[in-house]
C-alpha cells in the first residue's frame, strides 16, 4: 500500500519519526497501549544515496535494515529527488525489495547461467517528474524478522563516455527509512497446551506467537470453544506466518461457528518463532474468547555410524581418514551391525549427514561432507545435509550445489535419486505426490537417474537462514519396489562471490554497502546477464582483434612527429612523444575486454603513464611553439611535468589535469608571441606558408580530436573513436612544431660522425701544403 500523507503515520508517531535522524541507529519513537498490549514504535534511518544508471549490479544502491522480533506492522518511507538544473529532466527510479538477501534484478532482460534459480523481486516505481521531490509509503503488516533489503536505480544506462568536467549529470538521490510497530509483550503459546485468548474488537486482531523445535515434521493448530460477548456464532480469520518478499507463503484460514477450527503445517521452520494472528469478523464492538492449541509432530532423525564415532577423526595415519575411498567406498562395522542400522532405518524419518562448514574467504565457504563425498541414499527416509547460511554475511553470493550419481551403486535401472534445495526447515517426504515446498518456502528440485546422472543448482543470492538437502531414492512402481535398493550420490556444495568468476568476459567485483559485503559480475566485450554468460550483444573474437589492434596500431601515427622533431633538433620533445607512444600502444593493449589482451606491467602503472605522456606531450608541444628562450622553456617543462604528475595522482580522469596545463602554455605562447610581434614590429609568426600549411591544419586536427574524445565516445564505438584521436592528436603535434632554429644546420650524418679516413686525408693535404 502506498501513501502520500505523513497524517497516515499516527501510531508510528510520524510527527516525531520523520524528523531527520543524526544515524541510522534505530530511535524510540513512543510507546502506546491497546487493551493491555504495549506497542512500541521504532525509526531507523540511513544516508541518502546518489543513484546511477543501471549497466550491472554495482549500480544499483543496496540499503540494509533489520526487522526486530514481533513486529505487526512495517512502513517504509522513500524519498526520492532530483537538481534543479536545466540537465535534470523526468526521471523514473526502480526500487526493489526483498527479505533475507539482496534483490536479484534484471532490468536489461538479460539471461541467467543454466541451473540458476531466478524469482523475480518484488519492486515499484517511483516518478520524478515536475515536482523536484517524490515520496512514497509502503506498508507491510506481520513482516518476517530479520534482514530486509531495498535496491534502487535510474534506468538503462546510455553507454555515453562522458569526460569529467565536460558536462554536469543530474543527481539524482534516494533515502530509504524504516518505521517499525512492534509488540513487547506478545502472548507466547506453549506446545500442546490449550491457552485461552481474547479478541478485544475487528479493529485490534491478536498476535500470538509460538516457537517450533528442531525436528518439527508437522505443526497443528486449533482454535477451540469460540465464544462471542454477544452469543452469536464466531467467524474468525486465521493467519499463520509472516510475510516475507517477493513471495510469502502465508497461510490464511477462516473460521465460522462454534466448531473447532484447525490448519496443519508440514515442515515448519525449525528453531523459529512463529507468528499467528487472529481477528475477528463479527461485530465492531463485539470481542471474542477462544482457546488456542499448537501440537507438534516430532520427526525422529537418525544418524550415520561415524558422527558420533570421535575416534574415527584420531585415527592413525595408516587407516581410512574421512573423505578418503576407504571411508566412502566401505564400511568398518560388522555385518550384524549393519543389518540392525537397516532394520532401524524404518524407524527415522531422515538420515542425517554430518557437515563441516569450513570458510575460506569473504562471502566464500566450502561445505566437506564428513563421511567422504558420497553419500548413501534409500528410499526409506529422505538423506539429510545441512549447509548453514546464517551468519548475515553469506547471503551476497552464490549457492552451488552439485550432483552425481553413481550408475552402478543404483541396483534398478529405472530408480531415480530426487532431490529438494529448501532453507528453514528440510522437505521430509519426496514422492511423486508431493512437490520441493515446505510450509513457508518453495524449496529446488533436482533429480537424478541412470540416463542423467548429474544434477546442479545455483541460487543467486541465498537468503540468510540454515539451508537443507534433501535426497531420496524413488520408483516408479511404488516404494515397495526398491526397498532394499542404495544409491551414491556425490555432493559438493559451496559458497562463492561469483559463479564461475564471472568467467572469461566477467570481472567479479567485491561491493560494500556500511559493513555489509555482496558480489556482482561486470561484464565485457558485449558480454551480459549475472554471470557475463549472455553472448546476445558480445563482440566476435576477430571484432576483439580488430579492437586491440586499431587501438594500439593507431599509436604508430606518432612516429612522423617523432621524426620531424628529431629532423628539428627537438629532441626533449622527440623523447616525450616517443614515450607517449610506448605506454598508450601497451595501455590500450591491457585495457581491452576479451581475449586480445597482453600486460607487459601493472595496468594501474600503464594507465597513469598513459594519461601522464598525453598531458605532458601537449604541454611541451605548445611550450615549444611559443619560442622562448631554451632555459625557460626547459625550466618550464620540468616544474609543468611534476605538476601534472601531482594532479594526475590526485584526479586521474578530471578534465582540468589535461585542460588546465593547455591552457596555461597557451597563454605563455600567446604572450610570447604578442613579444615578437612588437619586438619585429609585425604579426608573428611572419610567413603565410607557415599560417596555411603548417599552423591552421594543426590546429583544426587538434580541435577536431577534442570534439571527438569529449562528445563523440560512446562504450559500443569506443575503439574506433579514440583511435580516431590518436591520429588526430599526433598528426596535429607534426603540423604544429616549428621549424628549427636558423642558425642550426640540418642533419648532415658526414660530418656529425668523424671518419678516420678523412682525417689522415687532411693530414696529408696539410704536410704537402707546408712542404
Amino acid at each position: 500500500a502506498k501513501g502520500s500523507s505523513p497524517a497516515t503515520l499516527k501510531l508510528l508517531c510520524a510527527s516525531v519519526a520523520l524528523q531527520p535522524a543524526p544515524s541510522s541507529h534505530p530511535s524510540d519513537c513512543c510507546a502506546l497501549s491497546l487493551s493491555d498490549s504495549l506497542y512500541v514504535s521504532e525509526y531507523f534511518s540511513q544516508s541518502a544515496q546518489k543513484l546511477s544508471f543501471y549497466s550491472w549490479y554495482g549500480n544499483a544502491k543496496l540499503f540494509h535494515f533489520r526487522v526486530p522480533e514481533d513486529t505487526v506492522l512495517l512502513r517504509w518511507l522513500l524519498q526520492a529527488s532530483r537538481g534543479k538544473g536545466p540537465e535534470c529532466t523526468n526521471m523514473e527510479i526502480t526500487v526493489h525489495f526483498r527479505y533475507g538477501a539482496p534483490p536479484v534484478i534484471n532490468p536489461l532482460g538479460t539471461h541467467f547461467p543454466a541451473n540458476a534459480t531466478v524469482r523475480p523481486s518484488y519492486n515499484i516505481s517511483i516518478t520524478l517528474s515536475s515536482a523536484v521531490q517524490n515520496t512514497t509509503f509502503v506498508n507491510v503488516t506481520t513482516p518476517a524478522a530479520g534482514d530486509w533489503f531495498i535496491a534502487a536505480h535510474l534506468p538503462e544506462a546510455a553507454g555515453r563516455i562522458e569526460v569529467k568536467g565536460f558536462s554536469t549529470p543530474c543527481p539524482y538521490m534516494f533515502q530509504a527509512d524504516m518505521f517499525v510497530l512492534r509488540l513487547t509483550d506478545m502472548p507466547v503459546l506453549e506446545p500442546g497446551v490449550a491457552t485461552p485468548q481474547t479478541v478485544v474488537s475487528p479493529a485490534k486482531p491478536l498476535h500470538v506467537k509460538v516457537f517450533v523445535p528442531k525436528h518439527a515434521a508437522r505443526m497443528q493448530f486449533e482454535l477451540r470453544r469460540c465464544v462471542t460477548s454477544e452469543q452469536k456464532a464466531c467467524t474468525m480469520r486465521v493467519v499463520l506466518g509472516s510475510i516475507t518478499l517477493p513471495q510469502s507463503f502465508q497461510k490464511i484460514v477462516t473460521c465460522t461457528g462454534n466448531v473447532n477450527c484447525s490448519l496443519a503445517l508440514d515442515s515448519p521452520p525449525w528453531e523459529k518463532w512463529l507468528q499467528i494472528m487472529v481477528e475477528s469478523l463479527g461485530a465492531a464492538n463485539a470481542s471474542v474468547s477462544v482457546e488456542m492449541l499448537a501440537a507438534f509432530t516430532a520427526c525422529r532423525p537418525g544418524s550415520t555410524s561415524s558422527f558420533f564415532n570421535f575416534s574415527s577423526l584420531n585415527q592413525s595415519q595408516t587407516g581410512p581418514r574421512p573423505g578418503s575411498a576407504g571411508a566412502a567406498g566401505s564400511s568398518t562395522l560388522s555385518t550384524g551391525e549393519a543389518s540392525r542400522n537397516a532394520s532401524d532405518q524404518r524407524s527415522f524419518c531422515l538420515q542425517n549427514q554430518p557437515v563441516i562448514r569450513e570458510d575460506l574467504d569473504v562471502v566464500s565457504v566450502r561445505y566437506r561432507l564428513l563421511n567422504g563425498p558420497s553419500v548413501p541414499v534409500n528410499s526409506l527416509s529422505p538423506t539429510l545435509l545441512l549447509l548453514n547460511l546464517n551468519t548475515g554475511m553469506d547471503s551476497g553470493g552464490s549457492l552451488v550445489v552439485s550432483l552425481l550419481l553413481n550408475k552402478t551403486s543404483v541396483s534398478l535401472a529405472n530408480a531415480t535419486v530426487v532431490a529438494c534445495v529448501s532453507a528453514a526447515s528440510p522437505v521430509l517426504s519426496l514422492n511423486a505426490t508431493q512437490n520441493c515446498s515446505t510450509a513457508f518456502f518453495q524449496g529446488y528440485p533436482l533429480s537424478m537417474s541412470a540416463s542423467s546422472v548429474e544434477a546442479m543448482l545455483i541460487v543467486l543470492y541465498p537468503q540468510t537462514d540454515d539451508w537443507f538437502l534433501s535426497l531420496q531414492l524413488i520408483c516408479p512402481k511404488g516404494q515397495g519396489e526398491c526397498n532394499a535398493a542404495e544409491a551414491k550420490v556425490t555432493v559438493f556444495a559451496y559458497l562463492t562471490p561469483c559463479f564461475n568468476d564471472c568467467g572469461p568476459y566477467g570481472q567479479c567485483s567485491l561491493l560494500r554497502r556500511h559493513g555489509y559485503l555482496y558480489a556482482g559480475c561486470s561484464c565485457k566485450a558485449g558480454w551480459g546477464g549475472w554471470s557475463c554468460t549472455d553472448d546476445t550483444k558480445a563482440q566476435s573474437v576477430s571484432a576483439q582483434n580488430l579492437a586491440t589492434l586499431l587501438l594500439t596500431l593507431s599509436n604508430l601515427m606518432f612516429l612522423p612527429a617523432i621524426v620531424v622533431a628529431v629532423y628539428r633538433y627537438y629532441l626533449v620533445e622527440a623523447s616525450v612523444y616517443t614515450y607517449t607512444m610506448f605506454f598508450s600502444t601497451f595501455y590500450h593493449a591491457c585495457d581491452q575486454p576479451g581475449v586480445a589482451v597482453m600486460c607487459i606491467m601493472d595496468y594501474d602503472t600503464l594507465q597513469y603513464c598513459d594519461f601522464l605522456g598525453s598531458v605532458v606531450s601537449i604541454w611541451v608541444t605548445i611550450l615549444c611553439m611559443s619560442r622562448v628562450k631554451k632555459i625557460l622553456k626547459y625550466v618550464l617543462f620540468v616544474l609543468g611535468t611534476l605538476l601534472i604528475a601531482m594532479s594526475l595522482q590526485l584526479d586521474r580522469r578530471g578534465v582540468w589535469n589535461m585542460m588546465g596545463p593547455c591552457l596555461f602554455a597557451l597563454v605563455i605562447m600567446i604572450a610570447a608571441w604578442v613579444y615578437h610581434g612588437v619586438k619585429r614590429r609585425h604579426c608573428y609568426p611572419s610567413s603565410w606558408k607557415r599560417w596555411v600549411f603548417y599552423l591552421l591544419p594543426g590546429i583544426t586536427l587538434a580541435f577536431i580530436a577534442i570534439s571527438v574524445y569529449a562528445f563523440m565516445e560512446t562504450n559500443e564505438n569506443y575503439y574506433y573513436t579514440h583511435s580516431i584521436w590518436h591520429v588526430l592528436v599526433a598528426c596535429s603535434v607534426a603540423f604544429l612544431l616549428p621549424p628549427r632554429d636558423k642558425h642550426k644546420k640540418p642533419w648532415a650524418w658526414s660530418q656529425k660522425l668523424t671518419c678516420r679516413y678523412q682525417i689522415c686525408q687532411n693530414d696529408r693535404e696539410e704536410l704537402y701544403a707546408v712542404t
